[in-house]
């Protein structure tokens, strides 16, 4: 089905201005059709001036539709439908006596020309089910005339209001909707915005009094209010706001209604987002929880770090120093992993930056006795946590690896190297290369009979915990140095 944007363009010659003052309508014009108990169409006046084109539709939710099949898209030539010639032609409402038949269905037809300046740009056609039209109640009286208070402003294109930023909390007709005149007075409120002022604590009825002064009550702040709440429950200017006291919470929506120049009243249009700010506090304490736990943990992680070189200083044997520190890096490349998640606002982890860091300890550590530079090219992307920490520590494993026995001293200097950390995500897969310009793999080394810790410690992490292969190798583009390849499955 063709969008609004594309009707117009290949068949009218409503200019960008134009467009975007139909793109607000349309995006607020549910209302209308609620308030109308009717379905609306947007007609768009052609190119030539032989019709109109359908370029937008809208059906009710408190009424049968009058249209079970879309028709945007489709062309009326002039003749066809008078009505709409003669709203176009004369920039006023304009409504048949007699319905009309559609599939053994009677239609009452009204068009309300829409007005851009002095301009009439387009016809809303409002279309009523007649076999869902019964004894009008107060609530549908109320409607009704509502939608034509509206429609008598789309004429004189002063609705809808510019510089509102709708949200997905807006509330709509059904909502709750409470009508005040121009001094603010309550004339009618529908059963469920009577129910929502009835969850804030209201014991009384809302119809004849004033809402500025209940709201207020409600919110124990006596007779005064702010500005910005004054302006919305007196229907003064088009804005959102949200009230809540200990019980519940309101979103308010006031849509000023005008005629002949003159505030006459106004629509407040009002949801009850208690639950719904109820489970927002929830996450929010979920994940404010969430974080302090991965930031005690590094807090935790980091105290044993500093446990461990402190008895490592003490300890006279060499071999027993090494195991410290090897010990010491694998509980920071984890304490790395706890505190990007502590910063975070869910269980994800940007693993591009906690390779970087890995790295940067790494190369740190080796300064005693060799200069490696470490270098990241590609990226790994957003990783789930249970990814990260093991992917984490068999990186640091893989590259403390590399600092301890590939490189070895050169022209009489200290030792020194490279060592290039790649990584490239494809559709549920994460390819990943440590590769090092040192003295390549001894002859027939097998990494499964190797003896060595930390090999022992990337294999169980790789296969076992991460699901994933590991290959060990010399460089595939055979300079010296050794090429570890591993490839894990990712979440998108």
């Amino acid at each position: 089905m063709p969008s609004l944007t594309d009707v117009a363009r290949n068949h009218t010659t409503l200019d960008q201005a134009d467009l975007d003052r139909l793109q607000l309508l349309i995006s607020d014009w549910q209302m209308l059709a609620d308030l109308s108990f009717a379905d609306l169409v947007l007609w768009l006046p052609d190119t030539e001036g032989l019709g109109f084109w359908a370029g937008a539709q809208m059906r009710p939710t408190t009424g049968p539709t009058a249209y079970l099949d879309d028709i945007v898209g489709s062309f009326i030539p002039r003749g066809r439908r008078h009505l709409l010639d003669q709203a176009y032609d004369g920039g006023r409402i304009c409504r048949e006596g007699d319905p009309e038949w559609r599939d053994d269905v009677p239609v009452r037809v009204e068009t309300i020309p829409v007005r851009r300046g002095t301009r009439v740009i387009a016809v809303i056609a409002r279309n009523t089910n007649l076999l869902g039209v019964r004894t009008p109640s107060r609530l549908e009286i109320a409607y009704l005339q509502s939608a034509t208070d509206l429609a008598r402003m789309i004429t004189d294109g002063i609705f809808p209001y510019g510089g509102e930023r709708l949200l997905s909390t807006t509330p709509r007709v059904g909502d709750g909707c409470i009508r005040v005149d121009r001094h603010g007075m309550v004339t009618f409120a529908s059963p469920n915005a009577l129910s929502a002022y009835r969850r804030m604590g209201l014991v009384t009825d809302l119809v004849g009094s004033r809402l500025k002064d209940v709201t207020a009550e409600l919110l124990h702040s006596g007779h005064k209010v702010d500005d910005v709440l004054a302006s919305v429950v007196t229907g003064r200017a088009a804005k959102e706001i949200e009230i809540e006291n200990s019980d519940a919470t309101l979103f308010l929506r006031a849509i000023p209604l005008r005629a002949d120049g003159a505030h006459v009243g106004a629509l407040i249009l009002l949801r009850d987002v208690t639950e719904l700010r109820s489970r927002e506090r929830e996450l929010v304490t979920k994940e404010a929880t969430i974080r302090e736990i991965h930031h005690r943990v590094k807090n935790n992680l980091q105290t044993v770090a500093a446990l461990l070189r402190m008895q490592a200083r003490r300890i006279a044997v060499p071999e027993g120093q090494a195991a410290l520190s090897e010990a010491v890096r694998r509980v920071g490349s984890i304490a790395i992993v706890h505190e990007t998640l502590s910063e975070s606002f869910d269980e994800h982890v940007d693993f591009d930056d906690v390779a970087d860091r890995v790295a940067a300890m790494v190369a740190d550590v080796s300064t005693v006795s060799t200069a490696v530079e470490t270098r990241r090219s590609g990226t790994f992307g957003v990783l789930d946590s249970e990814v990260a920490t093991p992917l984490a520590m068999v990186l640091t494993e893989l590259m403390q690896n590399s600092v301890e026995h590939a490189f070895g001293a050169r022209d009489g200097g200290e030792a020194h190297g490279t060592i290039e950390l790649t990584a490239e995500r494809s559709v549920g897969r994460l390819h990943i290369d440590v590769i090092d310009d040192g003295k390549g793999l001894p002859t027939n080394f097998d990494s499964e009979l190797s003896g060595n810790l930390g090999l022992s410690i990337v294999r169980t992490l790789v296969i076992g915990e991460l699901d994933g292969t590991l290959e060990f190798g010399n460089r595939h583009d055979g300079k010296p140095g050794t090429q570890v390849t591993l490839d894990i499955p990712v979440k998108d």
